[in-house]
């Protein structure tokens, strides 16, 4: 039998005899581990295996057309993107960055007067969703629009859903970006520094409390430190001339930061946080722009010893404020901010899977300016979203059926709202 772990490595092998097994796990690029497994009938059995960097001599390669996910899983209209497959696309300035790599991924288009405007199959960018480890990132994109916020070196891996996504995802209908960064090194302090002619960046990471020996469970705990910057400001003059006598007055710093906590049984919580800001000055008509954007949250995953169910849960506050100054000095803001709260529960049953859970979310949105008269208008809306959640996906063999249902109910508009989803597969 082969099976595939998820984003959090968390596998599920069901329908199994109790006898007497050997637990084998395969990854290119590190050593094959075997476990001996003993099954008692009805026990549930919990294992937390390590793999080790290996370096191997590849013979023929046979590519299988068989995927054992895509047997197992309806994915439709969804984009997976991994770090590896960001690098492998030409980049600006030799910077490889998500922004770029979107692209050219069909049905996206960019545009818009700030750059990073994104549309997914003829959507409006408000009706797209973009999740950075269950918390919610309201401008994912810098000014200038060749670059996301994201730091690629942190990126575990982007799913980017342009239609199709089931029951868990909610709150808009155009596409769904779910973004998870990776925890930091386990057993060595390690870093990395870039530097190139439109930005530099650095990259700290290490344990605050080391792996123990490979075959000892342990709990472990480790963090990672991201930052770049952007020199295009100061380079642009001189490199990049042609495109403006002024120059490229657009700059920008990203910071993230995370600490995870790894239990000995799987098992594990993160607690996380970052500032993004861009700054454009006397350019065209603008006098000062500027947005800052920051927030901080946590994630956990408990997976009971005793239990087929494993619970995910995420808190998250985050803010954006762009401020505006035309050359006319008339100032202009605007603000949104916010938290959101999930509950999930999955329930392993046999082949199928069980999945259900809550959502809560609360925002405030503030927006000022000034009129031609010199009158300063202002316009302040609070407003919540609580939803629920189900589904569940059924193995027959060949046939894949996943029905799910969400019920949102939105607060600005005082009424619920019933969205049924459903999904097959042949």
């Amino acid at each position: 039998m082969l099976f595939r772990s998820d984003v959090n490595g968390f596998f599920s092998i069901t329908k199994v005899p109790a006898g007497e097994y050997t637990l084998t796990v395969t990854y290119i690029g590190f050593e094959t581990l075997s476990l001996p497994i003993s099954l008692k009938s009805g026990a549930i059995v919990t294992e937390k295996l390590f793999l080790t960097k290996s370096s191997i001599k590849l013979e023929d390669v046979v590519v299988s057309a068989e995927r054992q996910e895509m047997k197992k899983a309806i994915h439709t209209s969804i984009v997976k993107i991994s770090p590896k497959q960001i690098e492998k696309l030409p980049s600006i300035g030799g910077q490889p960055d998500l922004a770029q790599y979107l692209q050219v991924v069909p049905g996206v288009v960019f545009t818009g007067d700030q750059g990073g405007q994104l549309y997914i199959r003829g959507g409006s960018p408000v009706q797209n969703k973009v999740i950075l480890d269950g918390m919610i990132i309201y401008n994912p994109f810098h000014t200038i629009g060749l670059f996301s916020v994201f730091d690629q070196e942190i990126i575990r891996n982007a799913d980017v859903y342009t239609g199709g996504f089931n029951a868990d995802y909610g709150g808009r209908i155009s596409s769904i970006m779910d973004i998870t960064t990776r925890d930091g090194n386990k057993k060595n302090i390690s870093g990395k520094a870039t530097l190139n002619t439109f930005g530099g960046g650095m990259i700290l990471e290490g344990p605050l409390k080391k792996q123990k020996e490979i075959t000892q469970k342990s709990t472990t705990v480790s963090y990672i430190v991201s930052g770049k910057t952007s020199f295009l400001d100061k380079t642009s003059d001189n490199l990049y001339s042609y495109v403006s006598d002024e120059g490229l007055p657009f700059t920008y710093t990203d910071m993230y930061s995370k600490i995870s906590i790894n239990a000995a049984n799987g098992s594990k919580i993160n607690f996380f946080g970052f500032n993004y800001n861009d700054q454009v000055s006397n350019y065209q008509n603008v006098k000062d722009l500027h947005w800052d954007q920051y927030g901080m949250g946590t994630n956990f995953v408990i997976i009971p010893a005793t239990s087929t169910v494993m619970i995910k849960s995420n808190i998250a506050y985050s803010s954006y404020k762009i401020d505006l100054t035309t050359m006319e000095q008339k100032p202009r803001s605007s603000l949104i901010k916010g938290f959101n709260f999930g509950l999930s529960f999955v329930n392993f049953i046999r082949d199928n899977e069980l999945d259900y859970g809550m959502e809560i979310l609360g925002f405030k949105t503030d927006f000022a300016y000034k009129n031609i008269l010199n009158q300063s208008i202002t316009q302040q809306e609070n407003t919540s979203e609580i939803a629920v959640f189900a589904k569940y996906r059924i193995n027959f063999s060949n046939l894949i059926l996943e029905p799910g249902i969400r019920f949102q109910y939105y607060a600005s508009l005082a009424e619920p709202s019933v969205e049924p989803r459903f999904g097959m597969k042949y």
